[in-house]
């Protein structure tokens, strides 16, 4: 990592805002900060396999995480991503169901299990926002089943576009007005296997959408939007957030 997170105490964390303590007040951070410790992985590195022990609980503080789960034919399907400020593991069980990948260099802000699950037990604002941030997953998965159920592949790509910019306003605490860029933290081919399309056609529908102005590239992962609205306008979802019937 290009700068260490060794030293940072949890008021100056750069998901503070976002991240399970963000509830908390000063007397709960002192007892977070006990029982904390941080880990980074590699690009490619496993932060944790299906059916292991996992030890720890913990927040995604810098970069992106998959989550996969592999059928007994060998095949992969990766199932979710993991951004700054998500959670990682379940308190009251040890073992990983899925397999958890750093997609991009990644820091985890972990917390020693059995501690942090006593913590639980005391200390409310910890478990509140630990439910919020359990219902805000749920809200996200059911979003993403819509997106492979009904999507086309050009509101596919566009979705998971927004998506990300949308995660990085809010960790940045950016609103998204005017153009905007998108660091995008997935290859193609990662891409490809989370939104169930080839790799082949990831590629014509990033290349359709700078074709029609939609998109700028710059290099392999940094988009510029003009106008995130039109970037919203090819999802295929209304204004509301719904899907257009």
């Amino acid at each position: 990592m290009a700068q260490s997170m060794s030293d940072t105490n949890c008021g100056e964390c750069p998901i503070r805002h976002r991240a399970v303590c963000a509830k908390c007040d000063a007397d709960e951070l002192a007892r977070l900060e006990e029982i904390k410790y941080y880990r980074n992985y590699e690009a490619g590195q496993p932060i944790a396999w299906a059916g292991d022990d996992l030890a720890f609980l913990g927040s995604v503080v810098r970069g992106v995480a998959s989550i996969s789960q592999t059928l007994e034919d060998g095949r992969t399907q990766m199932v979710g991503l993991l951004l700054p400020s998500d959670f990682i593991g379940r308190p009251g069980r040890g073992v990983s169901l899925y397999d958890v990948t750093a997609v991009s260099d990644v820091t985890l802000c972990c917390f020693r299990r059995r501690p942090f699950e006593q913590l639980l037990l005391n200390t409310p604002h910890v478990a509140e926002r630990l439910l919020d941030m359990t219902l805000d997953e749920l809200d996200a998965a059911r979003e993403w089943m819509l997106i492979l159920g009904r999507k086309t592949a050009r509101e596919k790509i566009a979705s998971l576009l927004t998506i990300i910019a949308r995660r990085e306003s809010v960790i940045g605490m950016r609103a998204l007005k005017g153009p905007i860029a998108i660091d995008l933290p997935l290859t193609r081919e990662a891409m490809a296997d989370y939104l169930g399309l080839t790799l082949e056609t990831v590629s014509r529908q990033i290349s359709a959408l700078k074709n029609d102005g939609v998109i700028f590239l710059e290099g392999k992962r940094r988009i510029q939007v003009p106008d995130f609205q039109e970037l919203i306008a090819e999802t295929g979802d209304d204004m509301d957030g719904g899907m257009v019937a």
